[in-house]
């Protein structure tokens, strides 16, 4: 292309870009006025006489923003909600006490006094095991004690006559009282034939019958003290410093749907796990009617004062180089007020700012707000705009 050709299409852009400027930027005819250019009709048809409002006729002493409605916003009130007031977790139930009864030695069993689902008492006898050993043990013990017995008084009457030594007497001494003990031994092996209830509860299901042969690893019967029911639960680590052994709960069964038990806070682990970062809680719940069962499920609630924080809508939270922030109405002006993020809801976030309950806070409409400046919200009276003071009003552009 030739050199005049690109000039001409350079002077033609220009000439279009500087017509652009001068129709639309809103300063253009009072710059071109203070150029001195006033010969161009565009430059001086939108600067209006001083004092003088175009389309509304001379001025009445407002201010610069006389004229114009306050930007409108859709707000909602800021709310108060309280969280890690209520906790809500899944326990395991067991046993207030449970058992597995094993024999102390081997052999046969012979009898089984009890059956599943009898309740039993402490110290009551459940089974017995082959015992024609250890009573004829017994027997032969009793025998020794006799005759251990009948030589000590023989060397005590040789000792008034001075035929027995002292040694003697000392040794048909130590003869009787080992048969004492040898004689203990038997009875105790032979009470150990029999299998006695070690707590009171209910037995269940045995899983041995009479002329099985067992041993001290083989399990007679179970039996379970579920007088109270107690339940196995982890918390999140953020409660471990409100619960406290003797803190109230409510706990819920599956199998019993409707059923409220109230209980209490039996113990509670030493140490956080650090896998799951939970804290092990074991709570302890009456069972009057004997209707809960060790192994059930529970929903295990409980109830603290928690923390209360501002709650808004998600739609006002705004982010600047600063962090979040929000822009709330008070007395009809704008105000941005800087917030930390506590938690985030579905439907509201909590946050942690200077506001109060009840406070209007702009969700929608957050591009026309600014500082300080006034704001309609929607649904309410236009609130009225302060004038300017005439001496406070800029003066033209060049004068």
């Amino acid at each position: 292309m030739a050199f005049w050709k690109q000039l001409l299409v350079s002077l033609v852009v220009l000439l279009v870009a500087a017509g652009l400027w001068v129709r639309f930027f809103p300063g253009a005819p009072a710059l071109l006025a203070s150029w001195g250019i006033d010969w161009i009709p565009v430059a001086t048809a939108k600067t209006p006489p001083q004092g003088v409002t175009a389309g509304n006729g001379p001025r009445q002493g407002g201010g610069a923003r006389e004229g114009r409605a306050a930007p409108l916003v859709l707000a909602e009130p800021v709310r108060i909600a309280t969280i890690n007031d209520r906790l809500s977790a899944i326990g395991t139930g067991r046993a207030n006490n449970s058992v597995v009864v094993t024999p102390f030695a081997s052999g046969r069993l012979v009898e089984v006094t009890v059956v599943s689902g009898a309740t039993v008492e402490a110290g009551e006898a459940i089974a017995r095991l082959d015992s024609e050993g250890e009573e004829i043990a017994l027997d032969r013990a009793g025998i020794a004690l006799i005759d251990a017995r009948a030589k000590q008084e023989r060397i005590a009457a040789l000792r008034t006559t001075n035929t027995a030594s002292a040694v003697q007497a000392t040794e048909a001494e130590l003869a009787v009282r080992n048969a004492e003990l040898a004689q203990r031994d038997a009875e105790l092996a032979l009470g150990r034939r029999t299998i006695y209830a070690p707590i009171a509860g209910i037995v269940g299901i045995i899983p041995v019958s009479i002329g099985n042969y067992v041993t001290s690893q083989t399990e007679i019967a179970t039996i379970d003290d579920r007088s109270r029911i107690l339940v196995d639960f982890s918390v999140p680590e953020r409660f471990s410093g409100a619960i406290a052994v003797g803190s109230a709960l409510e706990a819920s069964s599956a199998a019993r749907p409707g059923e409220v038990y109230a209980g209490v806070v039996k113990a509670i682990d030493n140490r956080i796990d650090a896998a799951s970062r939970t804290l092990r809680v074991q709570a302890e719940i009456t069972n009057p009617r004997d209707t809960l069962r060790a192994g059930m499920s529970f929903r295990v609630e409980m109830r603290f004062p928690g923390d209360s924080y501002p709650a808004v809508n998600p739609l006002a939270i705004q982010w600047g180089t600063d962090g979040a922030f929000i822009w709330t109405v008070d007395g009809g002006l704008a105000k941005r007020v800087p917030v930390r993020i506590i938690q985030r809801n579905t439907d509201s976030v909590l946050v942690e700012a200077p506001i109060a309950e009840g406070l209007m806070v702009v969700t929608e409409g957050i591009h026309v707000v600014r500082e300080g400046a006034p704001v309609s919200i929607a649904g309410d009276t236009p609130p009225a705009v302060s004038e300017v003071e005439p001496s406070a009003r800029p003066a033209p552009s060049g004068t």
